[in-house]
């Protein structure tokens, strides 16, 4: 089935709703999709309800991307298949919105004591869905939006970093605890583009005894090379190889929709239901 297991709509910082990512994947071909937006699981019934009132055809996935810390490497786990309602999932979910909250206000009063950049905690909110999930992406906007930059990628060199003296790092969940309470919330836990973390293999070993069962191999920015490295590392370890684009919007520079053109094999999505199958029978 031709699937895209790595999508983002506008209840984290992708720019489509979940009607138009639902409407897009059929038009570009997609079988199956999984809405995986960070700490954030409402587009999924959104895009339920729309594929019921028009009748279209199409798989959705509950997925998530979580977004954790370790030892100063982001890393971003993907879960699917879990049980939402799950308490422990829920008080992550909660625990790491809270933290986006956090984070948010600490940067947008730093911002405007040391460098009189004044931004309003609602211009940033009012950029994602309600309840979405509030990030980075949208306070480097909102910073634009006021004219402290001249553009989203000069705000994130002056100011959305580590170096910077208004930054403020997010506190998160570890990935240990995002796996954990992902599997025990019966779902399949992932760990998203694994090529950004150079200690990959190491955690990858590690996170496997928390639950850990898939390696995300296939992804847009991942070579045909580093392709071949994580699956043979996954086939090496028991694991499934997932993927997909990572959508978050058209790209401009060529004007191409990206939804579901890195290329997932069709085999990818049947591993995925033979492992939730399995893992509901452990």
């Amino acid at each position: 089935m031709k699937s895209d297991l790595h999508i983002h709509t506008l209840y984290s910082d992708g720019v489509f709703s979940p009607e138009k990512i639902v409407d897009t994947a059929i038009d570009v071909g997609l079988q199956a999709i999984a809405l995986t937006d960070h700490d954030n699981v409402l587009s999924y019934q959104v895009a339920k309800n729309y594929l019921k009132e028009t009748g279209k055809e199409l798989e959705i996935i509950q997925g998530i991307e979580v977004n954790t810390l370790y030892k100063n490497y982001e890393v971003h786990i993907l879960g699917y298949f879990m049980d939402v309602n799950n308490s422990d999932f829920k008080e992550m979910l909660k625990a790491q919105q809270q933290a986006r909250i956090k984070q948010t206000k600490e940067i947008i009063s730093l911002l405007s004591k040391k460098e009189g950049i004044k931004i309003k905690f609602e211009d940033i909110k009012k950029q994602v869905a309600e309840g979405g999930s509030i990030g980075r992406p949208h306070i480097a906007k909102a910073i634009t939006n006021v004219g402290g930059t001249s553009s989203v990628m000069e705000a994130y060199a002056k100011y959305i970093n580590d170096e910077s003296p208004v930054y403020v790092q997010r506190k998160t969940v570890s990935p240990q605890d995002a796996v954990e309470i992902i599997y025990d919330a019966g779902g399949i836990p992932v760990i998203a583009h694994p090529h950004d973390i150079d200690i990959a293999e190491t955690l990858i070993k590690e996170l496997m005894q928390y639950g850990l069962r898939g390696i995300e191999a296939y992804h847009r920015k991942h070579s045909p090379a580093c392709v071949e490295y994580f699956s043979s590392m996954a086939e090496g370890l028991g694991l499934i190889v997932t993927g997909g684009s990572d959508f978050h919007c058209p790209n401009i520079m060529n004007g191409q929709i990206i939804l579901g053109k890195n290329f997932v094999p069709e085999w990818v999505y049947d591993k995925l239901l033979e492992e939730k199958k399995r893992i509901d029978m452990a």
